[in-house]
């Protein structure tokens, strides 16, 4: 008899051992299938698929054979526009309102590690089977349905659609929507009833698409507006403020102005996403949640005083979480010390910063936060033990992954266990660095390195590194990271070490001098880091304020292996320049 347990408990494992790899197979074939869709057009060329049709044209034909059409005109919708906080305030809005008790639906972009982070389903991702079973579904109608004039959608649009799929399906309550870009002509935008609209802050970013004007990017945000829809929005410049205002008296909509949150409001919680720019994008969560519980009938009692901000409220604003923007992690690899043995130190601390900031003014914004939470005391971090997967908020504000322990967004919010003497340690500043090609370097870098200045924060070295993500493919979070990376072009990476170089120097700075800037085949000495950069000597070609280093995996070892040497120093990375830069390194540490 206890033979014949024995093999049944054997074989009911090896079936679901089979099962693991059988769905682990149809989700990467998913992913290949996603990355068939992915078009080689540059922003702000002129689309030509489906010549017939427009992209909300194309669009209402997909959904049409999906059958979602009425669906998704019975969804209860928030939808969010603008160039900064679109992700943070669909996320604030999404915690608060499954606190009030609601099945929420939550689609935000890009994702960092998997796709399956664009969809949240009451705070969590959805599940590998669901999504399975819904883009499978998505895909065989689509494709059985391909004509010359209507071809299988790009990849955005396909993902959009995915989304009202997923709500649809899921019976959500309410859906919180982000725009992908712009807003006019967005995929999302075929929505023809939300709720509520809102507008996160506006800035320059996607200017080869939506214009080089404030008012060219407010106009195309506006495009979400629709009549008889109440409007939200961030406190703008006036350019943007008057075409948003204009664009909503056409439609004889109100648009109102979201206050900031005040901090006082939150009763001694603190917000769960960093910055001081994040009372902004909570003001205006606030104001489109009050909106959505007014609108839908739901402002009852419990929720009437609008003097004070509900408890539900409360509870979501300082439980929401959103990876890569404005997050600390600490790199526990590098030192496997219990914390009874922190005394005798055999590593030095490795402490990431991630914000995938790309536009001037969300670096503006990185900047600060770098600046205030390398102050704050990042000796105290969450023990493991903590954590739980019990609820979504708890989830999110701490978690364990890997080889990382995900800090929480203000450091005196961490659980002290232990005060190290912060004398003993060496800390040095380093940034990693990548943007798109697109982007505007000569812009991003100085904001950066100037704002952190005048905080008294600075850089001991810039390290410029390629992303490994590629524009050709979509991954996730199983995919394959090789150990050695193919050798890539690294002339942008030389040029961002130059722009990078000459503001340090105020002087254009030639490398042609120095093969080993040319040619990175091997890594610094671990001494490099303790040159600061007021040693940089270029007449002597010594340039010890920056280096290009080929690949990230081998930029985030000899990180590790640079504390490993030194158990006194302390490193606090700043990764940005790009989500997907950051979405890479999260991949990595993960491992």
């Amino acid at each position: 008899m206890p033979s014949l347990v024995m093999e049944n408990r054997v074989n009911f494992l090896e079936r679901e051992h089979m099962q693991d790899l059988a769905m682990a197979s149809s989700y990467e074939t998913a992913m290949e299938a996603l990355s068939s869709l992915i078009t080689q057009q540059r922003r702000g060329d002129i689309s030509t698929l489906g010549v017939n049709y427009d992209k909300l044209g194309r669009m209402l034909k997909y959904l049409k054979i999906l059958g979602l059409e009425e669906h998704i005109a019975g969804l209860k919708i928030i939808h969010v526009a603008g160039t900064k906080g679109k992700g943070s305030t669909c996320t604030f809005c999404e915690a608060i309102l499954r606190e009030c008790g609601f099945r929420t639906g939550l689609f935000i972009s890009p994702h960092l590690i998997d796709v399956r982070e664009r969809y949240r389903i009451d705070g969590f991702d959805i599940s590998e089977e669901k999504f399975l079973q819904y883009f499978w579904d998505c895909w065989n109608q689509l494709k059985a349905m391909v004509t010359e004039d209507l071809p299988m959608p790009p990849l955005f649009q396909f993902l959009t659609i995915l989304a009202y799929k997923i709500f649809v399906c899921e019976k959500v309550d309410v859906a919180i929507v982000e725009v992908g870009l712009g807003g006019k002509t967005d995929a999302t935008n075929v929505i023809n009833k939300p709720v509520v609209c809102g507008i996160t802050s506006l800035g320059m970013d996607h200017t080869e698409t939506l214009g080089d004007t404030i008012s060219q990017i407010a106009s195309h945000k506006a495009g979400i507006f629709k009549p008889q829809c109440r409007a939200f929005t961030s406190p703008q410049v006036s350019d943007a403020m008057d075409v948003l205002r204009n664009r909503a008296y056409e439609l004889k909509i109100p648009l109102e102005i979201a206050a900031p949150l005040n901090n006082k409001s939150l009763d001694g919680l603190k917000l769960s996403l960093s910055g001081d720019h994040q009372f902004i994008n909570a003001g205006l969560a606030i104001s489109l949640c009050k909106c959505w519980l007014q609108s839908t009938g739901n402002w009852n009692e419990l929720l009437l005083n609008e003097v004070e901000l509900p408890e539900a409220f409360k509870r979501g604003l300082s439980s929401a979480r959103l990876f890569g923007r404005a997050q600390i992690l600490y790199d526990s690899s590098a030192n496997s010390n219990s914390s009874s043995e922190l005394s005798k130190r055999s590593s030095g601390d490795l402490i990431f910063y991630l914000d995938g900031a790309h536009s001037p003014e969300s670096m503006e914004v990185c900047a600060r936060w770098f600046s205030n939470a390398v102050k704050e005391n990042t000796s105290s971090f969450l023990s493991p033990q903590a954590s739980s997967t019990s609820s979504p908020s708890s989830f999110y504000s701490s978690i364990t992954v890997g080889n990382v322990k995900d800090l929480c967004g203000d450091a005196d919010t961490c659980n002290e266990e232990e005060n190290i003497e912060e004398s003993n340690l060496i800390s040095k500043k380093i940034l990693i660095f990548n943007c798109m090609e697109l982007r505007e370097p000569q812009i991003l870098l100085p904001r950066l390195l100037n704002i952190c200045a005048s905080s008294g924060t600075h850089f001991s070295k810039a390290l410029f590194v390629p992303s490994m993500s590629t524009y050709t493919k979509v991954t996730s979070a199983a995919s394959i990271i090789p150990s050695d990376i193919p050798a890539k072009n690294l002339s942008w990476q030389f040029k961002l070490q130059r722009i990078w170089e000459k503001i340090i120097h105020g002087k254009d700075i030639s490398f042609e001098k120095n093969s080993k800037m040319d040619k990175p085949e091997t890594l610094p000495p671990y001494e490099f880091l303790y040159e600061d950069a007021s040693h940089c000597r270029p007449s002597d070609n010594h340039i010890a304020c920056s280096t290009v280093i080929p690949s990230l995996p081998l930029t985030i070892r000899w990180l590790r292996d640079c504390v490993k040497q030194n158990p006194s120093l302390r490193l606090q990375v700043l990764v940005t320049g790009s989500l997907h830069l950051v979405g890479d390194v999260l991949k990595l540490l993960r491992r």
